[in-house]
């Protein structure tokens, strides 16, 4: 039988009771005969931890995910592509055990509507579906009225890489293919956007890169920020592991960048106008198209949740998780989306059984590499505080500020051994 103890019992088996990290598998399933259907938008970090802890709570539940892509590429890890460290194989992954292991529907088209009256979603074959609970994880999307000059077609050109793919590849290419002596230019994204680290390790795995094969080339950030995540560790590893080949520029040195010259890669500031060989521009950021389209979001961009159980405060009996959602002080991370979807799960099931959501703890985890065996982290704690996650006081910490070789060498195995323990845990197991 169904009930709150036994919930508890397999959150705790799940990683989410209490636990910091939030990785290990619940053996049993927790069965009712709810006979519920859920649908699951977006088959990332968050949409695809949501199916299927939802079945390991409550196998009787038909979970459906729609995902238009048959396989998924990872955002986190992409950088280290970028410095050759890793393939494209090893950042993708398929559906194949949620669909055989787990006995999750997988369909794999666009959803284009959701009724929220009648409760069904429609897909771009046409085919329509009925869900009783509706999660919705579509990451982000970009802002592309951000820059002048700069734009979705634009892209193409000046990638971002900030959706993994085509364009994580692109950019490889044109890192590879800079000439000897060359410069390369980020442009950095305003708050809040996703993976708060990440443009900090690009630029770190771009210079790796770089001192292997292209030892003069040299490195600009422009950043419309006067602070990032990591900040003095990152530049302390970039002054020991690169020397002066990386400079970076913040809102206070007047880097904020107005204007793009696409054509002529030529970048405007207060700072300095800039001519490169290659462009990164990581846009301003909101969440994913079919958030706004079935109306989940607020004046930010970004859409409201009760943070203790991801459920939207504008549509009840929709779920939202991961970077498209306002998480209080949680970063907008893979780890944070896979933890959040796990709390999610609990939530949609006692939503689905009539029982009360458990409280919640919840974390984040940011492994990032600054070289190739430099590695560096941060964990924050959350709890909800009068509605809000807020960090919890004395948990969690930041990499030593002064470590030896050998220690930041294990920090970045660690850094390996965390995504694929949390790829195996979403995707594989």
């Amino acid at each position: 039988m169904f009930n709150r103890r036994s919930l508890i019992k397999a959150m705790a088996a799940a990683g989410v009771a209490g636990s910091a990290f939030g990785l290990q598998a619940c053996s049993n399933n927790v069965r009712s005969t709810s006979g519920k259907k859920v649908v699951v938008i977006g088959g990332g970090f968050g949409g695809s931890t949501v199916a299927k802890y939802i079945k390991r709570y409550d196998s009787s539940v038909d979970v459906t995910i729609i995902e238009p892509k048959k396989t998924y590429m990872t955002c986190p890890g992409s950088n280290w592509y970028l410095a050759g460290l890793v393939d494209v194989e090893y950042l993708t992954h398929d559906y194949e055990s949620l669909k055989s292991e787990h006995d999750i529907n997988v369909i794999h088209q666009m959803a284009t509507s959701v009724d929220k009256a009648k409760q069904t979603v429609t897909l771009d074959d046409g085919q329509v579906l009925a869900y009783d609970r509706l999660v919705v994880s579509p990451g982000i999307d970009f802002r592309w009225d951000a820059i002048e000059g700069y734009s979705e077609e634009a892209s193409e050109i000046l990638p971002h890489a900030w959706k993994a793919g085509p364009q994580t590849e692109l950019l490889a290419k044109q890192i590879k293919e800079m000439p000897q002596g060359g410069r390369f230019l980020m442009v950095a994204p305003p708050n809040p956007f996703r993976c708060g680290p990440g443009p900090y390790e690009r630029l770190s795995m771009v210079a790796d890169y770089f001192k292997r094969h292209n030892p003069t080339a040299t490195i600009m950030c422009l950043d419309p920020k006067n602070k990032f995540s990591k900040q003095s560790l990152f530049m302390g590893g970039w002054r020991e592991l690169y020397g002066q080949m990386i400079e970076w520029y913040g809102a206070i040195d007047g880097a904020t960048v107005t204007k793009i010259d696409v054509e002529n890669k030529t970048v405007y500031s207060e700072f300095d106008t800039i001519t490169a060989d290659v462009i990164n521009v990581i846009p301003a950021q909101k969440a994913g198209k079919i958030a706004f389209d079935i109306g989940l979001t607020d004046d930010s961009g970004w859409c409201p949740v009760h943070q203790g159980t991801f459920e939207s405060k504008l549509h009840k009996g929709i779920y939202v998780v991961g970077d498209s959602c306002i998480a209080g002080a949680m970063p907008k991370s893979g780890h944070s989306a896979s933890v959040q979807g796990k709390h999610c799960a609990a939530a949609v099931v006692t939503d689905l059984n009539g029982l009360d959501m458990p409280a919640i703890r919840t974390v984040n985890t940011c492994y990032s590499l600054v070289g190739s065996e430099y590695g560096i982290s941060v964990v924050g704690v959350y709890e909800p505080v009068d509605g809000v996650l807020k960090g919890v006081e004395g948990a969690g910490g930041v990499s030593k500020g002064a470590a030896s070789f050998e220690e930041r060498k294990k920090e970045a195995n660690y850094a390996f051994s965390w995504y694929q323990s949390i790829t195996k845990d979403i995707w594989h197991s």
